[in-house]
């Protein structure tokens, strides 16, 4: 009897692949790769230990001066005394927010904050990326260390210090001023210009905070691969042509996260360097939300008018840092947090 061979494979009992045979293909499978469980929750704890005995200070700290301050928010709900405590402080639900939406000089605030964070955002933010392009750019590591020691220093400086050297440069009896009166001229004021103040604090800002800056901008420039400058300046590519097609990119990543994150303190400008200066050239120009609110709370005792002021410069914060990250993701940037 003769045997069909047209139903079996090679091995006698399989259907070969190129036959016609009716019977199931055999397809080969590699090996099958086994999902790692993840350890207890115990056996992670008992193996990082001492990590987390190490952070655990740190941590304590956060919690400390950070998370439970926040729980103070609830008086901007109440008429609160200090007097009484926040239990025995009567609610007054949202009243202290609608005496906020109505109150003209809390918009005045408002208004010469995003100011002022708007002029800085075009004329302070981009000075530590250039600033930082440029010390990398130096070959010497010895002068490096001494422009970078140099531009640091105004950092640790605090702003009365600044204010007091910039009175002393740019004052009324200042250095400038008496160069133009022994030139002639006459002489000229600009610590007490309420026109030219918001180019002052920017002035200052940079003197202070720009060498500073450099830090992050410097370490995303040592994480650039050096090969591709090298590949460009074979093929041909001048400096400005390597800065803007690989420095440049190379520090995208870190440009759009300060971005973002100097965004979500858009109404926050700072403190000490307006309170300083905000006799000499009038509340009109001065005025932002951080003295606004110590003249509204400390000075008057209206704790939670205060407490409902910052609240909302908060809640606007995280606006703007989410609707900032969603731009970035939008740009394909990977931003404060991963798309989910």
């Amino acid at each position: 009897m003769l045997r069909d061979d047209t139903k079996t494979g090679p091995a006698g009992d399989l259907t070969s692949p190129a036959g016609t045979g009716t019977s199931k293909d055999v397809r080969k499978r590699g090996p099958r790769t086994r999902r790692t469980r993840p350890q207890p929750l115990r056996s992670r704890l008992k193996r990082d230990w001492q990590l987390l005995l190490m952070a655990f200070p740190a941590v304590g700290l956060l919690i400390v001066f950070h998370y439970v301050p926040l729980l103070g928010n609830v008086i901007a709900f109440q008429d609160y005394s200090p007097y009484v405590g926040v239990a025995e402080s009567p609610w007054v639900g949202f009243t202290n927010f609608q005496w906020l939406m109505f109150d003209d000089s809390f918009w005045d605030a408002t208004i010469n904050t995003l100011s002022i964070t708007t002029f800085q955002l075009i004329f302070y933010f981009p000075v530590p990326i250039m600033l930082a392009i440029l010390l990398d750019s130096v070959v010497r590591p010895r002068l490096r260390l001494f422009i970078q020691g140099i531009v640091y220093m105004p950092h640790f400086f605090s702003w009365v210090l600044v204010v007091t050297l910039f009175q002393q440069m740019f004052g009324g009896a200042g250095l400038l001023s008496q160069t133009l009166r022994d030139n002639g001229y006459d002489g000229v004021d600009l610590m007490t210009n309420p026109d030219t103040f918001i180019a002052l604090v920017t002035a200052e800002t940079i003197w202070k905070d720009a060498g500073w800056g450099t830090i992050i901008f410097l370490a995303a420039l040592a994480a650039i691969n050096q090969n591709l400058y090298e590949a460009a300046a074979v093929d041909g590519a001048s400096r400005w042509r390597r800065m803007w097609h690989i420095t440049l990119p190379g520090l995208r990543p870190v440009i759009v996260l300060l971005l973002i994150l100097r965004l979500g303190e858009a109404l926050n400008v700072g403190f000490e360097q307006f309170f300083l200066q905000r006799d000499a050239v009038g509340r009109d120009a001065a005025e932002v939300l951080d003295t606004f609110v110590y003249w509204r709370t400390l000075l008057t005792g209206e704790w939670s008018y205060g407490a409902a002021a910052g609240l909302v410069k908060g809640l606007v914060g995280l606006i703007l840092i989410l609707v900032a990250n969603k731009v970035a993701h939008r740009f394909g940037e990977q931003g404060i947090y991963k798309r989910s």
